[in-house]
């Protein structure tokens, strides 16, 4: 307990002074992207990478806090997606070989003897949708970074129910250097969380949930998992929508994400972010609710149901065309150069 508060003290402060000192190498190197049409330097999320992969080393070093089985995989495996998300900020990078590398990755992270074959294949497949969904999220100042310290919080509470400590401590670290991180990326944000921290940290959430559910019916599995990550199956779900509707392509940015509508409901951007957290923290407690027993099944219907009609809604709100040029925002980020 005290090694896990020293352990979350230490991320959040460290990536606090990280990412503060990436931020000029960042603007100076053009790893740039443009988020109302100001340039926002996008090294953030290489800040979070680093730090929780040395406090989260450390801990295992030292034999403090050892990870457990298959826990220092999943990290590795999340630093290798993390990687090429890297790549993907400093040059445009299509959208299959993200998708790709995920696959790899999460196809090496599933434990199958507690899975089964046709359980783990499943579970690739939601890794890889909820890590790719989880990186549309970092479309506004400080959403990313709010759903994962919410999203954390709440895998960390369903890896403790399952006496997956390592697990736990991993995911309280990635909790702290995210609100670390958020301290320079509130609206008007100063550093970006790009796709390498967007990537790390939807891989790791996704296939925590995957390992506190392993060896469980996969009906059960599905409401917690569903749960966890509503918010963002919420705003893929609408952008999908209105891109079809709209007869757009799909991996062409535009602002038609959630708190692109809801901004033009007349919320301000903190207030848009506070919703959007406020619905976060809603699902995944009933999601935890639901894997510790207090509460049956069926109360997913309630997270389905508010999903639905969140993205119901905010279809019918008008959305002017985008002006921004091809999203590199999946595909990679365009490099935007001073001067």
């Amino acid at each position: 307990m005290l090694y896990g508060i020293a352990a979350a003290t230490a991320a959040l402060l460290c990536t606090a002074v990280l990412a503060a000192a990436l931020r000029l190498p960042a603007l100076r190197a053009g790893i740039l992207d443009r988020r109302r049409q100001r340039p926002l330097p996008l090294l953030g999320g290489l800040a979070v990478v680093v730090v929780t992969c040395l406090v989260a080393g450390m801990g295992e070093w030292t034999r403090v806090a050892p990870l457990g089985d298959g826990v220092g995989e999943l990290l590795m495996a999340a630093v290798g997606v993390a990687g090429l998300g890297l790549v993907a900020d400093v040059w445009r990078l299509r959208a299959r070989v993200l998708v790709a590398g995920t696959a790899v990755a999460a196809v090496c992270v599933v434990p199958y003897d507690e899975t089964g074959v046709p359980g783990g294949l499943l579970a690739v497949g939601w890794i890889v949708l909820a890590t790719l969904a989880f990186k549309g999220l970092d479309h506004a100042d400080g959403l990313a970074g709010t759903v994962g310290v919410v999203t954390a919080f709440g895998a960390g509470a369903c890896a403790a129910a399952e006496v997956m400590d390592g697990l736990a401590v991993l995911l309280s670290v990635v909790a702290a250097a995210l609100t670390g991180f958020l301290m320079h990326n509130w609206h008007p944000a100063r550093i970006g969380l790009g796709a390498c921290g967007s990537l790390f940290t939807g891989f790791v959430l996704s296939s925590a949930v995957v390992f506190t559910r392993a060896g469980y019916d996969i009906g059960p599995s599905a409401t917690v998992v569903f749960c966890l990550g509503a918010v963002a199956a919420a705003d893929a779900l609408l952008v999908v929508l209105a891109r079809g509707a709209a007869r757009r392509p799909l991996l062409r940015r535009g602002p038609d994400h959630l708190a692109h509508r809801l901004r033009r409901l007349g919320l301000t951007p903190q207030g848009s972010v506070v919703l959007v957290g406020a619905g976060s923290l809603s699902s995944v407690l009933v999601g935890v609710l639901v894997h510790t027993g207090w509460t049956g099944e069926r109360a997913v219907l309630w997270v389905a149901g508010g999903v639905v009609l969140a993205v119901l809604l905010l279809l019918l709100i008008p959305v002017p065309p985008g002006r921004r040029p091809p999203s590199t925002q999946v595909s990679g980020h365009l490099r935007v150069r001073n001067g």
